[in-house]
């Protein structure tokens, strides 16, 4: 595999570094600054991703415009670490992969700061959430234009500090603490996964940069690539959701909505498939490791949708289907040099139709008093047009539909799974079916259905009194553009992102090895037919004729309780990881008091005791004293005496 080296940065390259910095001191001024920043504090913080757009725009059209072997661009910005033969730098790394990152996080996070501005103007700490917003959005900057794994893994903290604050920025709320808890120890878990992958990098390599690690995978004994993958798999998992780390996503709905749009769309979950892409190299080297993504994808892409079915609460849903989007996304990476284009098309094309729906999710929560349970929504498409129909076009791309975005970058996916193995395909494939009956689900539920709601003179279903109304353009803005992007985003970047990125992630593929037209049009074709069946099944089960009850049912289907119990993950790692520790944790606390605390006690105790009882001789009487020294006179006269007659 051809490795493409860095050249070094000069004219506007040599300014990279604002990419990060302009939200970073933004973050730093607005949480430093104090209520003096209130008043104007949002408008900063919007300003701040979206200047960061423009300069990475500018960048982008730059590397356009350069020749293939110049797209990968490297800034030095000064020495961080040197200690003997390691010599660890900061610096960023401007290529065809980072770039698009960039694009992504500033287009779509700009969008949702300025969507924030009218969800959050009546919250009093609104100040403080933007500059969250801002700290989420430089840390991802950071993580993705890092030319090493170290500074890499600087910005990958910052992500999880930053998701902490903001899954827990209502934390008046019970709820939300612990949502923000569970989150920060879960990935705690995949970020040991990733340290140690850095330190092996370093004992392997005497470098953690992107250029020595593909230069020396090659080098690496199976087994050695092999710890290496599963490493950098582990923090994958925890970054993205990916089973057996996702509990904490569907908890991190207890965040603002724009926490979730930001956390699904463009910043945190997406950092596992980045990771996963930016390291080719070393996962080249080792099958094992390769196989390995592919089940965790492909198991996670089942389990998102299994739990997108059975959830009543729109945010969950949409967090259900985040973890199986991303699924997708990782089972493509695992495929290898035919999939790593198709995970990120589809990872581009999915920031836009999930940041569409999670904002579109809290339009109808704006209007309907911040519920969530879609079985009191109904009837919303007539009085939130705007809403109904710019989630519509992120409910088209995410389904497949012919056209819109996701068709493009799903379908791809599916026909590269069939190619690795039929098993793995026919489970993408079904994979579908199922995104297009939970998604089907949540539109008929909350916007064609009878309402369900109870307003002004009206009945409802659930007798909840609800004044449905459309939000403000400040939101409703956002809403648009992304709703283009979700209809015209797989067209524009199909056929284009695959050449722009495989020299960056090595996906090269030779022409013998493209899949023939016969092959991919059958795959699209059944992938056309299965996903009409879950549209279906969806339709006869909550179609607009059918009454569907405004509370939740009591449900006997084990299907649907294991999704309302998100697959039981929660269960699961009480018992395996939860109770066995914390039986652990008392039985060292016993062992602590009684053995070392004990230990070091009882060696206090006794000399304490056996120097209580030598201060009994120091009574301070001469005549004592004279007693003794007689006494030790005539001891030793007495040694001296049996020494001679020896």
């Amino acid at each position: 595999m051809d490795v493409v080296t860095p050249v070094a940065a000069t004219g506007l390259f040599s300014y990279a570094w604002l990419l990060i910095a302009i939200p970073a001191a933004s973050a730093a001024l607005l949480l430093l600054i104090g209520r003096a920043g209130d008043a104007w504090g949002h408008l900063l913080a919007t300003l701040a991703p979206l200047a960061s757009f423009v300069i990475g725009l500018m960048l982008f059209l730059q590397l356009l415009g350069r020749d293939v072997g110049q797209r990968s661009v490297s800034l030095h910005l000064y020495d961080w670490i040197s200690s003997g033969r390691w010599n660890i730098g900061v610096g960023l790394q401007v290529d065809q992969l980072s770039i698009v990152f960039v694009l992504l996080i500033t287009f779509v996070g700009g969008l949702i700061h300025v969507y924030s501005i009218g969800y959050m103007a009546h919250d009093e700490r609104r100040r403080r959430f933007f500059g969250f917003l801002n700290l989420f959005v430089a840390s991802m900057l950071l993580l993705v234009l890092a030319d090493n794994y170290l500074v890499l893994f600087v910005g990958w903290e910052g992500v999880g500090l930053a998701s902490y604050l903001l899954i827990g920025f209502w934390q008046h709320k019970p709820s939300a603490a612990t949502a923000a808890k569970k989150a920060f120890v879960v990935n705690r878990v995949g970020d040991m996964g990733m340290s140690l992958a850095i330190m092996f990098m370093l004992y392997c390599f005497g470098s953690s940069s992107f250029l020595d690690v593909d230069n020396g995978a090659a080098e690496l004994p199976p087994t050695a690539a092999l710890v290496m993958g599963l490493l950098l798999l582990l923090g994958a998992c925890g970054k993205s959701a990916q089973v057996p780390l996702q509990s904490w996503l569907l908890d991190a709905m207890e965040g603002p909505t724009p926490v979730s749009a930001l956390i699904h769309a463009a910043t945190m979950v997406t950092a596992g498939v980045y990771l996963i892409t930016r390291s080719h190299a070393v996962f080249a080297e080792s099958e094992a490791a390769s196989t390995a993504v592919v089940i965790v994808g492909t198991v996670t892409l089942l389990f998102g949708a299994w739990i997108g079915c059975a959830k009543d609460d729109i945010k969950k849903v949409l967090a259900g289907s985040t973890m199986s989007q991303i699924g997708y996304m990782m089972l493509a990476a695992g495929i290898g040099p035919a999939g790593y284009a198709f995970a990120i098309f589809h990872l581009l094309t999915h920031g836009f139709f999930k940041a569409n729906m999670f904002l579109g999710a809290g339009s109808v929560m704006h209007g309907m008093d911040d519920d969530v349970n879609m079985r009191r929504y109904g009837g919303l498409a007539r009085l939130m047009p705007v809403t109904f129909v710019t989630f519509a076009a992120g409910y088209l791309a995410i389904i497949g539909f012919p056209g819109f975005a996701g068709y493009f970058s799903k379908d791809h996916i599916i026909e590269a799974a069939f190619e690795r193995n039929p098993v793995i395909g026919v489970l993408a494939l079904v994979g579908a079916g199922v995104t297009a009956f939970y998604m089907t689900r949540l539109m008929l539920m909350t916007f064609l259905s009878a309402k369900r709601w109870q307003g002004d003179g009206e009945s409802g279903g659930s007798g909840v009194h609800r004044h449905p109304h459309e939000s403000p353009l400040v939101m409703t803005i956002p809403l648009v553009l992304l709703a283009a992007a979700s209809v015209v985003g797989g067209a524009v970047l199909n056929g284009w992102i695959e050449g722009w990125l495989d020299p960056a992630v090595g996906g090269e593929r030779a022409a013998g090895e493209q899949p023939g037209l016969l092959h991919v049009s059958l795959v699209g074709v059944a992938t056309l037919v299965v996903v009409a069946a879950g549209i279906a099944v969806s339709v006869l089960i909550f179609g607009p004729r059918r009454t569907i009850p405004a509370d939740q049912p009591a449900s006997r289907s084990p299907f649907t309780l294991a999704g309302r119990q998100d697959l039981f993950g929660d269960v699961v790692n009480e018992a395996v990881f939860m109770r066995p520790g914390q039986q652990m944790t008392a039985a060292l606390a016993r062992f602590d008091s009684a053995a070392v605390d004990g230990t070091a006690s009882g060696t206090g105790a006794t000399l304490a005791d056996l120097s209580s009882r030598l201060r009994r001789v120091q009574n301070g009487f001469v005549r004592s004293y004279a007693l003794t020294m007689v006494a030790g006179a005539a001891v030793v006269g007495a040694v001296l005496v049996l020494g001679r007659l020896g």
